[in-house]
């Protein structure tokens, strides 16, 4: 097949907050085609907040959402419950294990961690007793804390690390058996230790990076000391920032999804989006052009495994950036759902 037929499934997840909390949605979008809610089988009004897509067969695709992890094997067009609905319990987040995609590690809100070895047949919670959060964290009580981002070092997956939203970083050493805070740093105000996300290079061994609520931080050894990731001046403010992937065919280069401010924008305002790049495992970056300016921030990215010169980014308020030529020419389509700054996008992810 060549580029011009090879076709690409972009998922959109949505969920809510606030008043909107309850409302959610799951939205297909087949390059150069059609938009489609994909969401028979799943919850209703599902809460979309993590999308995977297995690497080696896109067909398969796992959805976390308010009543646990779903599963399709057909694109999205059916789901399947892979674990019993807990209530009050939902998944926000969702990883493979880097060698081993029958390996799925899943994050809650309130704070848990489980893992299934069998695809998502069953689950096994991981233990998380004794795991101590930092003192200095957003302040916003009470809050419990959510696992908001998963990732496994490609050269040691024994070394998993989960980013907790106003709770820092955790490592397990032992492919999550058990998880011990290692977070009690990089911080100089209440801000810092609001993480949104957490990514190891296969390029950078042993390096961890994290994503804040105003800064990204990088560690080159395992945790243990953290330095300030500088983009630019363009936000003052901080960079909101909501997810960093690593290109699947270049470990060197990596893609981040951010915008202005350290929190939330007062209501009716307009918040700067942007899309940077790193070709050098981050030591410095760059802002991709995408030809027009998002009216919000950008809250994912994904790149096709099978034609990785295809690229997308989604921006809050559902506009879909997609690329067909590493980043370098854009179109945009939008998200066919009512969105606002309290129901939006939270997840996106392709193949």
């Amino acid at each position: 097949m060549t580029q011009d037929e090879h076709r690409t499934w972009v998922y959109v997840g949505l969920g809510g907050e606030g008043e909107y909390v309850g409302q959610g949605g799951l939205y297909r979008f087949e390059d150069g085609g059609e938009w489609t809610a994909v969401q028979k089988g799943l919850p209703e009004e599902p809460q979309v907040r993590a999308l995977l897509v297995h690497p080696d067969d896109p067909r398969i695709v796992y959805a976390g959402t308010q009543a646990g992890v779903y599963r399709s094997d057909d694109r999205g067009d059916h789901w399947e419950a892979l674990e019993p609905a807990a209530e009050g319990t939902d998944v926000w987040s969702l990883a493979f294990h880097p060698g081993d995609p029958d390996v799925v590690y899943a994050g809650y809100h309130p704070f848990a961690i489980r893992r299934s070895e069998d695809g998502g047949a069953t689950w096994r919670s991981m233990s998380t007793e004794g795991v101590v959060f930092p003192h200095i964290t957003t302040q916003v009580p009470p809050f419990d804390k959510r696992v908001i981002g998963i990732a496994a070092d490609p050269s040691d997956p024994n070394d998993v690390y989960a980013a907790i939203e106003v709770g820092g970083l955790l490592a397990s050493r032992d492919g999550g058996d058990s998880w011990e805070s290692i977070t009690d740093g990089p911080h100089t105000d209440i801000h810092t230790l609001d993480l949104h996300g957490v990514t190891i290079s296969p390029a950078a061994p042993g390096t961890v990076y994290i994503i804040t609520r105003i800064a990204t931080f990088r560690s080159r050894d395992r945790g243990a000391h953290w330095e300030h990731v500088v983009m630019d001046e363009l936000f003052p403010g901080g960079c909101y920032s909501r997810q960093l992937l690593v290109a699947p065919d270049d470990a060197r280069t990596m893609y981040l999804a951010t915008g202005a401010g350290g929190g939330a924008s007062p209501k009716g305002t307009v918040e700067e989006a942007a899309l940077y790049r790193t070709r050098d495992t981050g030591e410095s970056w760059e802002r991709v052009d995408l030809g027009a300016s998002p009216r919000s921030r950008m809250y994912g990215v994904a790149v096709d495994r099978a034609e990785t010169s295809r690229v997308y980014c989604c921006a809050g308020l559902g506009e879909l950036f997609s690329s067909h030529d590493r980043g370098e020419t854009w179109t945009i389509t939008r998200v066919p759902a009512e969105l606002s700054r309290s129901r939006h996008v939270y997840a996106t992810a392709c193949g």
